[in-house]
């Protein structure tokens, strides 16, 4: 960052579009001004948008108050980081290689080649390669984390393929592009950019899991020696057990509100005879409990098929997500998997200054706005164009403006091309196209 800039970015999830605004520095300070955002139910299910034009009213509406803030205005946005993940998100990892003259020192245009031969990787036809993130590489017989530099006859690597379903990015177009009219700075892998600002060093180097409970999915990150070596996507998250409670005959509003003010992940000692309007407490608890049980032995089983073990992952697990706020799910963590647990929390070098973003679950939107932040020069935000004096029409001699008429302002401005990005945020970003902009909506 080599200067003071605005950044924009938007995070829409299962249950609810969130969108801030923030001033990058150029000491690497991110500064997060606004923050706004809206309940959604059933326009986005497991990360993928399922209506888009619902999704562009709710994202329209939290632009438009963060535009009107007394702190932003009279900037405009125009335009944005989106963040990606989803119940269709995974890593596959695959070994790629690359033989070469002898004594060739290995130069980024080598590395670039092999990540392009990644990329390249014949993969299940029902889903696309969004990124590549390199777990080891190989100069010769010569194990590094950093070839460049380093001689030798051939290099390899093993790189974990970040997938997903086309629909997922193409949907997400549909409504920032064309709906919105905005420029689409750049996508982000949600959970690999919670891993850079939410871990530490020492944690990725050492062995650590990251585990964000959304609503409808549970996304597990999992690093050793300083970088990623698992990525997995469960279809579980705290929803389910807000809509186990809806058994009990109540609304999902309702049931949500007892899952928050009376639910715990674990069981009480002795079952409570106290009622809770017409339902006995103990029955909301025994929902919960088995839900949640069901959640984190999923969780907790993750390692294994990672071919992991306890001892690899000395540091623990560190929590993330709205669903990592049930009482007593941490405890239940580290209970069931015998390791340390944390929640994690925002960095030093971001700070929240808007009061409405203390009690959200802001991580993730601070992980897309930071990789943004470093990604790009460039501002996401623009004082508006001087306006236009009236012209006259000669026609009939009155006065008639032919600018648009006040208040109907467009959120147009056609869309730049995402030029690859090749810093030490791993990749997190995937080219904007137009190849699959005829997907079907699913």
């Amino acid at each position: 960052m080599n200067k003071d800039k605005y950044i924009a970015a938007l995070e829409i999830s299962s249950s609810k579009v969130i969108g801030a605004v923030g001033i990058a520095g150029k000491s690497g300070q991110l500064e997060i001004i606004a923050v706004d955002q809206q309940k959604s139910t059933d326009s986005v299910r497991y990360g993928q948008i399922q209506n888009t034009e619902e999704t562009f009213r709710l994202t329209n509406f939290v632009l438009e108050r963060l535009e009107r803030r007394s702190n932003i205005a009279p900037r405009e946005i125009t335009g944005v980081y989106v963040g990606l993940s989803g119940r269709s998100m995974r890593s596959i990892p695959i070994d790629v290689s690359l033989s070469l003259p002898d004594d060739t020192e290995i130069s980024e245009a080598i590395i670039e080649r092999l990540r392009s031969n990644a990329l390249d990787t014949d993969i299940d036809s029902s889903l696309e390669i969004i990124d590549a993130v390199p777990r080891i590489f190989k100069v010769g017989k010569t194990e590094t984390h950093r070839p460049i530099g380093m001689m030798g006859n051939g290099v390899s690597a093993t790189y974990d393929l970040i997938v997903a379903r086309p629909a997922i990015q193409s949907n997400m177009r549909r409504v920032i592009n064309d709906k919105l009219g905005l420029e689409l700075k750049g996508f982000v892998v949600t959970p690999l950019a919670t891993g850079y600002i939410a871990l530490s060093e020492q944690e990725k180097k050492l062995g650590c899991m990251l585990v964000d409970i959304g609503a409808e999915t549970t996304t597990v990150t999992i690093y050793s020696r300083g970088n990623l070596v698992y990525f997995a996507t469960l279809p579980l998250g705290g929803r389910n057990i807000t809509r186990d409670l809806t058994t009990l005959n109540e609304l999902e509003e309702k049931a949500e509100d007892f899952k928050i003010t009376f639910g715990n992940a674990i069981a009480p000692a002795t079952p409570s005879q106290v009622k809770v309007g017409r339902h006995k407490q103990s029955d909301i608890s025994n929902i919960v409990v088995a839900r949640a049980e069901e959640i984190v032995t999923n969780i907790i089983e993750q390692p294994r098929y990672a071919g992991l073990s306890e001892a690899d992952i000395p540091e623990g697990i560190i929590l993330c997500g709205g669903g990592a706020r049930l009482n007593g799910i941490m405890e239940l963590i580290g209970k069931l998997s015998g390791l340390k647990v944390r929640m994690a929390s925002l960095p030093h070098f971001i700070r929240m200054n808007d009061s409405n973003g203390q009690g959200m679950d802001s991580l993730q939107l601070a992980a897309i706005m930071y990789a943004g932040a470093e990604k790009s020069s460039d501002d996401c935000l623009q004082m508006p164009a001087p306006q236009q004096p009236a012209e006259v029409d000669e026609v009939d001699d009155t006065m008639a403006t032919k600018t648009e008429q006040k208040g109907q302002k467009p959120r147009i401005k056609k869309p730049s091309f995402f030029t690859k990005f090749g810093n030490k945020l791993g990749r997190m970003f995937t080219p904007i196209d137009d190849d699959d902009e005829g997907d079907e909506l699913n």
